[in-house]
């Protein structure tokens, strides 16, 4: 290697390495002195070292001519691009999400601001004040910290953010915006309700106009929207098994029945002989009322939008009451307020799901198989049903202990 080449680098005294450069462009002197490449990583080399360089200065006249050439772009600029052109695919839940962020709480705070003046430290004191100060939740504050990765990676792929500002911001682990420490009773944990508990849910749902949701909740762990789209042309009883392909929700004062929102979330799943008997009876009763229920039903049922975007009759769903009459998501929501006056049982649909995770994890279920029944996008979701596992197994522990 030549000394020419080797101009401007250096070696530090724990062997790594560094560059210094100088750059005059139009008058204008800048003076970069580095241990790290663009992306944050150390230079073990004299090699890594001399590419950095290269690529700082590189990234140093490109920038500036960039910034000759765009105009300088507010938080809310970047936000109506996005909105315009990144939304292509995005679920209407996604986006409703979104915009109710956005609206609520970024907007006021940085809509003003440009991209570029934005540091690390103040995105990281907001999170921390929404999640110290106003006690929001976990889950919560760290769909801010993915609003903000989402716009700075909008800026950045319009050239309106450097891609040493961006790295810093969103890449570099040292540096990134991140989440605050989470507090040691935060109730991010799975909820799972005990088997008394569920005696008790049993009883109270028997039944209700709810009871079949309950029914794929407790025994099928699936979601509260994927179960209310379940028609009964995705249930096999020959097989034991469900097809979940969609879901309900409603949009712009509209029932309709969409995609769902990952490709892992549609799957096949099984069920044991208790749904599969109770779900046959009420089949049963599906097809008597068709005979004999059928003015009422017609009278009764609601026109909801199918995935295809044409309307079809409510009947057609799992859920729907014999006499015609549709149950929605909202549905659960009395029972949810009545469940906890009368047995003062804090009740979230989804602990059913969360309970039945937890109890195929008790039962040593492989993860992967695991991760396919709920309908998992990542394995390190699943995991934390044997994680609850383990906490429970924690208790049972301390109880023997105190009876040695």
């Amino acid at each position: 290697m030549s000394k020419n080449n080797k101009k401007g680098i250096y070696q530090l005294p724990n062997g790594l390495w560094g560059f210094r450069i100088s750059i005059n462009i139009n008058g204008k002197k800048t003076d970069i002195k580095r241990t790290k490449d663009e992306f944050g990583q150390p230079l073990k080399t004299d090699k890594s070292a001399i590419k950095a360089r290269e690529t700082a200065i590189r990234l140093e006249y490109s920038n500036f001519y960039k910034k000759a050439d765009k105009p300088r772009m507010t938080v809310k600029d970047i936000y109506k691009e996005y909105c315009k052109t990144g939304r292509a695919g995005k679920a209407y839940a996604t986006i409703k999400k979104q915009d109710s962020l956005w609206k609520n709480h970024i907007e006021s705070k940085f809509g003003k601001r440009y991209i570029d003046d934005i540091s690390v430290s103040e995105i990281t004191d907001y999170l921390t004040h929404l999640y110290y100060d106003e006690s929001r939740a976990f889950k919560y504050v760290e769909s801010f910290l993915k609003m903000f990765y989402l716009i700075f990676g909008q800026a950045y792929s319009r050239n309106y953010l450097d891609i040493e500002i961006y790295n810093t911001l969103c890449v570099n682990k040292s540096t990134k915006i991140s989440m605050p420490k989470m507090k040691i009773d935060e109730d991010t944990d799975i909820v799972v309700f005990s088997q008394s508990e569920l005696d008790s849910l049993d009883s109270y749902f028997k039944g209700t106009n709810a009871e079949t949701a309950y029914m794929l909740g407790r025994y099928c762990g699936m979601r509260i929207n994927e179960c209310y789209g379940l028609k009964w042309s995705d249930i096999d009883f020959e097989n034991n098994s469900i097809r979940i392909e969609r879901q309900m929700q409603y949009q712009d004062g509209l029932i309709k029945l969409v995609p769902l929102k990952t490709r892992n979330a549609k799957r096949t799943i099984f069920m044991n002989e208790k749904l599969k008997e109770y779900l046959l009876k009420a089949y049963e009763q599906y097809q008597q009322a068709e005979k004999t229920l059928t003015a009422q039903r017609k009278q009764n049922q609601t026109m909801i939008v199918n995935t295809n975007g044409n309307l079809t009759a409510s009947v057609i769903l799992v859920n729907t009451l014999p006499n015609g009459k549709i149950q929605t998501v909202n549905s659960m929501k009395y029972h949810a307020r009545m469940i906890k006056q009368t047995l003062g049982i804090s009740f979230k649909f989804h602990y059913l799901r969360h309970t039945y995770g937890t109890r195929l994890a008790e039962l040593n279920t492989p993860t992967h198989l695991l991760c396919k029944q709920m309908g998992h996008g990542s394995g390190r979701v699943t995991e934390q049903y044997y994680l609850a596992v383990s906490k429970n197994g924690i208790d049972i522990l301390k109880d023997k202990i105190d009876n040695l």
